[in-house]
């Protein structure tokens, strides 16, 4: 539980400043204005501290409440432009259509698959099922992981989510 003992600001004061830095990405100087608009007048420095104090715990809270996702996963990668350069998008879906998670990469190799795989395990738990296309580094990123499960232990894991005979 998070303790706002021997704050100067009303608990609800502190958690839409966070809420909003975390939220809109706003500079610590314009959420300054934006709180003396509401009539609280905090200092840039003090809003600082508030987010490099609350957002790691807001974090796990929310984590912790996050609803189960279902697993059967599909993954794709697709070419976007993003601020005048071209980058890869990874994206997991589930079945039911919800994101899963994304992530940015300058290259489409198996490198950048294995760290989003691990990266979407590490949010999501181990999928029952992955879909994709016939994409060569997704499945060698697959591959990895798999191996990756198998030499830290975990065979019998695998075994019972990917149907192997090990």
């Amino acid at each position: 539980m998070l303790s706002f003992k021997g704050t100067h600001f009303p608990k609800d004061v502190i958690l839409y400043a966070v809420f909003f830095y975390v939220r809109y990405g706003v500079s610590y100087r314009d959420l300054e204005e934006i709180m003396e608009e509401r009539g609280v007048e905090v200092d840039h420095a003090t809003l600082n501290r508030w987010v490099i104090r609350y957002s790691p715990a807001i974090a796990v809270k929310a984590k912790s409440q996050k609803r189960e996702t279902n697993k059967s996963w599909g993954m794709d990668e697709t070419y976007i432009k993003l601020k005048g350069q071209w980058t890869y998008l990874y994206r997991a879906v589930d079945s039911h259509g919800d994101t899963l998670d994304f992530m940015l990469s300058e290259h489409r190799d198996e490198e950048a698959a294995t760290a989003f795989f691990k990266q979407t395990i590490n949010n999501n738990g181990f999928p029952d099922k992955v879909v994709m296309d016939k994409s060569g580094a997704n499945y060698a990123g697959l591959a990895n992981i798999n191996l990756l499960l198998i030499l830290a232990g975990f065979a019998t894991m695998i075994s019972t989510y990917y149907k192997l005979n090990i």
